[in-house]
């Protein structure tokens, strides 16, 4: 229900992974809510947008500018077009990427029209001379369009109507300070809690007309990473089983019986995931181990495994990153269900 478009993510293709694929993207802007009042988990993050938002619309002002920061498949996509409807203003996407000079921008801006929203997804990504040009035009609502090159070239100010930037970032470390500094309201997206998702899974299938119980909703929510794009995935390759080998009715059999086609366990890691586990458990002891050869045993890329496998893992408690290397927790030996071998690594660091 709640999601966003874009990430960095290597490995398109995982039933787990955070990136919307075409079919994520077409199902989410069917699925994405209207308002706030169905906007569900981030409850903090609503509360204190909704108060900008009311405040602004009874100011009759534009609300100031926003930097929505999270992991993807949170709902910082969700919520600009949110800021839109709720502002009864139209809305303009774009990211950062499509950005690479600062005339790009200039031709957006030039081009916006009063109160309107103005997302700029993974707004980190954005050039500098762009992202220069940027901070007058939040702050000023205005910017210098240089004309010629050389000593004759002149710097002719462009009046900018009164707008609303919402900017997304999954990585909000790499913004600058005089970036960060000119939102007026910045908030942090955190993962769902297992309530929560089931919450999304409840109302995405009453959208596409699913019959599933509460346990099946309960075991597909803890599969989903804290993540609601992750939820809603997982729900569809479910229903398709459940069309395909049962009655279309989705229960906890049946979820479960799905999940283990698509290769996804009960705490939410898949092939990459357990392959990454296991090389650190049976190949090395648990490690430590570099990443460059715990990727070469894997068979997979090392920034694969270390954007892609590893935060999830770290996350979950079953990995940790060390200066000696990778490190296998004691929750990934018995999540295994194997036995820490004698004298490895991890037992050192963690006294398992």
């Amino acid at each position: 229900m709640n999601w966003d478009d874009t990430t960095e993510d290597t490995a398109p293709e995982r039933v787990v992974g955070s990136v919307a694929d075409r079919e994520d993207q077409a199902v989410e802007a069917a699925l994405r809510p209207k308002d706030l009042g169905e906007f569900i988990g981030q409850e903090k993050v609503r509360e204190q947008l909704d108060l900008v938002l009311r405040a602004a619309r009874a100011r009759g002002a534009t609300a100031d500018h926003v930097l929505l920061s999270g992991a993807p498949g949170l709902g910082k996509t969700t919520l600009s077009m949110i800021i839109a409807a709720e502002m009864g203003a139209p809305i303009r996407i774009t990211s950062g990427p499509a950005i690479q000079h600062a005339g790009d921008l200039a031709a957006i801006l030039s081009s916006l029209q009063e109160g309107e929203v103005l997302f700029l997804d993974e707004i980190h990504r954005m050039s500098r001379p762009a992202e220069e040009m940027l901070y007058m035009a939040m702050e000023d609502f205005r910017v210098d369009v240089i004309v010629g090159k050389g000593p004759g070239a002149t710097a002719i100010p462009l009046e900018l109507p009164p707008f609303t930037l919402v900017g997304a970032t999954t990585r909000a470390g790499l913004l600058p300070p005089p970036l960060r500094d000119r939102f007026g309201f910045t908030a942090h997206m955190e993962f769902y809690e297992p309530a929560e998702l089931q919450r999304v899974i409840h109302r995405s299938a009453d959208l596409l007309d699913v019959e599933i119980d509460t346990a099946g909703a309960a075991e597909i929510a803890g599969r989903s990473r804290g993540t609601p794009r992750i939820a809603n995935r997982l729900l569809r390759r479910v229903r398709d089983y459940a069309q395909v080998k049962a009655d279309g009715r989705i229960n906890r059999e049946i979820a479960e019986a799905a999940l283990k086609v698509y290769e996804v366990d009960g705490r939410g890691l898949d092939r990459l995931d357990r392959g990454v586990l296991e090389a650190l458990l049976k190949l090395f002891g648990g490690g430590p181990v570099g990443l460059s050869t715990l990727a070469v045993a894997v068979g997979e890329e090392r920034e694969t495994v270390e954007e892609v496998a590893e935060p999830f893992l770290v996350r979950e408690g079953l990995l940790a990153r060390t200066p000696r290397g990778r490190v296998a927790t004691p929750a990934a030996w018995a999540h295994l269900g194997l036995t820490p071998a004698q004298g490895s690594g991890q037992q050192d660091l963690f006294g398992a």
